[in-house]
């Protein structure tokens, strides 16, 4: 025996059907208010992406540390290395937050290609490109006091903490800087200081390692 539904029930439960559907679709619309449920979690995915990149950098850290294609000495270093690369610290070892410091403070001047991006891992292209600079580059009255006020204001009272290949090649840069991109001695001491390649947790003023 079959049961017979009272049309006014069966219209009811068609409309119920197609209002609970109509409300499904408009809830997945863009600006509805709904949040897909992978969003959810946008906050740890953000600190799961992050990861990578810091684990990236306490690689490039570790390797860099173990590198001694860089040591502590005059312009002549290019003919004392055969690498293509001038890497590691010069005199300390390096620490790894001092060194995450200069790598963000350096993405700062990323369009200038003549400032490195690391401090610890310089080509010899560019160290040859420096020391010419420093040879070859005049500043006049004006931008040498911008040079001599950036010499006062750098922490190590210069562009590195003695007269190694580094003091000539960073002196090369900042008068590139000062003649080419028109560089403050404000800015030009904030590049001495990310560029700082002793190694070390922070500087070392006026120690002469190289006559």
């Amino acid at each position: 025996m079959s049961v017979k539904v009272p049309q006014n029930i069966f219209y009811l439960l068609a409309f119920a059907a197609i209002a609970a559907l109509l409300l499904m679709v408009f809830s997945l619309l863009p600006g509805s208010g709904a949040v897909p449920r992978q969003a959810s979690g946008s906050g740890a995915l953000a600190v799961e992406s992050a990861a990578p990149a810091e684990n990236d950098l306490a690689a490039r850290f570790a390797e860099l540390s173990g590198a001694r294609t860089n040591f502590c000495a005059g312009p002549d270093i290019l003919r004392k290395t055969n690498a293509g690369r001038l890497q590691g610290s010069c005199c300390s070892a390096m620490d790894f937050h001092r060194y995450k410091e200069q790598i963000e403070g350096l993405k700062k001047y990323s369009g200038i290609e003549k400032i490195p991006s690391n401090p610890y891992d310089i080509p010899i292209s560019l160290a040859e490109d420096l020391l010419d600079y420093q040879k070859t580059i005049s500043l006049s009255p004006s931008q040498q006091s911008v040079y001599g006020g950036a010499v006062k204001m750098s922490h190590e009272g210069g562009p590195c903490c003695c007269k190694c290949w580094r003091w000539y090649a960073f002196e090369g840069l900042a008068k590139y800087l000062i003649t080419e991109h028109n560089f403050s001695a404000g800015q030009i001491a904030e590049v001495w200081n990310l560029e700082d390649g002793c190694g070390g947790a922070g500087h070392v003023e006026a120690v002469h390692h190289v006559a």
